[in-house]
């Protein structure tokens, strides 16, 4: 009994090593594909990373220039002109949604309906929409290209992973008979780890920004939203005064 498990044991053992060796020729593609894949994620992390850094700085400041305007001034057509020259805030956009529908408002107003207070209501349900819409509309903006950090920190490791695992198998195939030493397997072993250093070298720049981001966002979100019931609210004082 025991000789015939390990005369199957020796069986798929042969299997096995035929197909190592049957493969051996697309090895060395596929480890270097993995590289180069590594290298362009990265790449492409580092680029993503300096343009959100860019927008969501630019987003920030201009959010705060804007904010500062708008508490400042008691007109709400001045304080829309002021917004029109910071395209880059998503708190100065949000307010235009939110003034072009009270725009509407005003207008139903002036021509008095019979149905003032319905209208009304309708109208500032309308505005609260138009912020929403905006508001939503803003944060994918902002949150666009950041899935990918996540991927790549996510990935890359494994991805590393599997070529220096196939790095390995061609290592230990290239060893003639005989020369099966430290000195035989080392340069293969070694070049073969370089694809997992290359993975955490793509991935961990990406986990630290994707966090980063991810909390910048949040705290532009929270003022989106702040901005949008403080706005909200001046204009139901103002029509249900």
């Amino acid at each position: 009994m025991e000789s015939i498990l390990v005369m199957q044991l020796a069986g798929q053992q042969s299997a096995m090593i035929r197909l190592v060796h049957w493969l051996n020729p697309v090895l060395e593609p596929v480890v270097i594909f993995v590289l180069l894949l590594l290298l362009a994620m990265s790449a492409a992390c580092w680029g993503i990373i300096y343009f959100k850094w860019r927008t969501i700085q630019q987003a920030q400041r201009q959010s705060t220039e804007f904010l500062e305007t708008f508490w400042s001034s008691r007109r709400l057509d001045t304080i829309y002109q002021a917004s029109e020259k910071l395209g880059k805030s998503p708190i100065a956009k949000v307010f235009r949604a939110g003034y072009l529908e009270l725009s509407k408002l005003k207008k139903t107003q002036t021509e008095g309906e019979s149905d003032a207070m319905s209208s009304i209501m309708g109208g500032i349900e309308n505005v609260q929409r138009a912020l929403r819409r905006a508001s939503v509309s803003e944060l994918t903006q902002l949150e666009s290209l950041v899935p990918f950090l996540a991927t790549t920190g996510s990935a890359a490791p494994f991805i590393g992973l599997f070529g220096t695992v196939v790095g390995i198998m061609k290592a230990f195939v290239e060893i003639r008979p005989g020369a099966a030493t430290l000195d035989a397997v080392g340069p293969g072993i070694s070049h073969a780890l370089i694809a997992t250093a290359v993975g955490l070298f793509a991935a961990i720049p990406a986990v630290m920004a994707y966090n980063y981001f991810v909390r910048r966002i949040k705290v532009l979100n929270n003022e989106m939203e702040a901005f949008s019931s403080d706005f909200l609210n001046i204009v139901k004082r103002h029509f249900l005064k």
